[in-house]
């Protein structure tokens, strides 16, 4: 296919998806092109994900809409308390957080369920264009929006983006020396780290959250460039040269499927055995169910309630650094593999429960003292979750068959994602009951 890098080929999604081929070593000669794709692999992860951090953490601000006089923004760095109601003891946004979440998790929630059904027909580079063009199109959206309802429009954008991202990128690293996605989760890691520290940054050396937001257009450029020009072409999975390559390419996956159902392990489950292997993941997929469930239970529920008037920093300014606590933690354990290796997951799922339990009391009770008791454990949960979530899929990697391997790892992958909605789905209620207390 055509690209910024002249004549490279792209593998189509029916190489990409059905034969997964054994990890590949580079040779001497590749060094350097085995170095622009690891580093292009993390820029991907990096800018993937980045557009969904983000929109968390400007949640606070998405949701106070209201135009003052002479401000160019729909949203104020430190806009003024927008009550719930007139009895209310908490400084509530009319809507809760939660709808931001559910926003920017539902649709990468429905694009993991349909993707089997039909994504690998489309090709990868219209794939990553219209990624791109979704995250643009968040941050343009957002910023200029005029209403909560436009502004989680563009949420949704950022959703779609980072949810077709995922499972192009993760496909691509088949074509890629096996290291790559180690790269690729390291720069998934460090756009949750980066993305609310740059939000927080902005904001607090005095850009407006639509500036902000403007500022960062440079990160959906940034992916097309690292797909288009660092990656270099994979190698020729087919014998026959680059002409029969690239049409075999293009062939549909229903074409070939019987010919590819030897080589591709997955693909000759029977429903039993899928129904088997799924039965034996649940001791993985429920705890990490249930990290997700519960520290976004916190971040998206609670976090716009825990505000402490006796502190500098105003209630926005309080949202944004929760953000980038949690997301310091979640870097930090989810590159502690080769450190710290936890065997029962449930563990975590049991204390990040706690988590969520001490925090909804303080809500109620307001009894923690000082907000940098609440910094401290808001870094503990993020630490909790990021450890779940890689010690759960090294976990299933170590101790899954080669030939059950590849469906285990794609039946867990939705376990995140589907405890992020059900968080979203209660903490909407919960924000209207909590408001309404006098």
């Amino acid at each position: 296919m055509e690209g910024g890098a002249g004549t490279r080929r792209r593998p189509s999604d029916s190489e990409g998806e059905e034969t997964a081929p054994a990890p590949r070593v580079p040779p001497p000669g590749r060094q350097g092109a085995h170095w622009k794709n690891a580093v292009g692999f993390w820029i991907l992860g990096l800018c993937n994900n980045f557009s969904y951090v983000v929109m968390l953490s400007a949640a606070h601000d998405i949701l106070r809409h209201e135009r003052t006089s002479g401000n160019q923004s729909h949203v104020d760095p430190d806009p003024m308390p927008f009550p719930h109601g007139n009895a209310s003891r908490f400084d509530c946004n009319a809507v809760s957080t939660a709808a931001v979440l559910l926003a920017d998790i539902l649709p990468t929630l429905v694009i993991k369920l349909l993707a089997p059904l039909g994504l690998h027909l489309l090709p990868y580079s219209p794939r990553v264009l219209v990624s791109g063009v979704c995250s643009a199109g968040s941050f343009v959206l957002v910023a200029f929006s005029h209403s909560v309802g436009t502004s989680l429009c563009g949420v949704v954008l950022a959703s779609i983006s980072s949810g077709l991202g995922e499972v192009t990128f993760l496909s691509l690293t088949a074509f890629y020396p096996s290291p790559v996605i180690s790269w690729w989760s390291s720069g998934t890691g460090g756009a949750g780290l980066l993305g609310a520290l740059s939000y927080l940054g902005l904001t607090q050396a005095g850009l407006s959250p639509q500036h902000t937001l403007l500022s960062m257009l440079g990160i959906p450029c940034l992916l097309l460039a690292s797909y288009f020009l660092v990656l270099t072409s994979p190698e020729p999975q087919d014998p026959g040269g680059e002409d029969e390559a690239e049409a075999t390419a293009r062939q549909p996956l229903i074409g070939s499927e019987a010919q590819q159902s030897a080589s591709a392990p997955g693909s000759s489950l029977s429903f039993r055995e899928r129904w088997t292997v799924f039965k034996g993941l649940l001791c993985y997929i429920v705890p990490l169910v249930l990290v997700y469930f519960a520290e976004y239970f916190i971040n998206q529920g609670l976090f716009e309630l825990l505000f402490f008037r006796n502190t500098s920093l105003s209630h926005a300014q309080q949202y944004r650094w929760y953000q980038m606590l949690y997301q310091a933690g979640v870097f930090v354990s989810r590159s502690s593999l080769r450190c710290c290796h936890i065997r029962f997951t449930w563990a975590l799922a049991l204390l990040q429960c706690l988590n969520l339990a001490f925090l909804l009391v303080d809500v109620l009770l307001n009894f923690l003292p000082s907000i940098y008791l609440v910094f401290l454990i808001i870094l503990y949960e993020g630490l909790l979750g990021g450890a779940a979530y890689v010690n759960t899929f090294h976990n299933i990697a170590v101790e899954t068959s080669d030939k059950h391997r590849e469906f285990a790892m794609a039946a867990t992958c939705i376990s995140d994602t589907l405890g992020i909605s059900l968080s979203g789905v209660v903490a909407l209620p919960l924000h209207d009951f909590l408001c309404s207390l006098p």
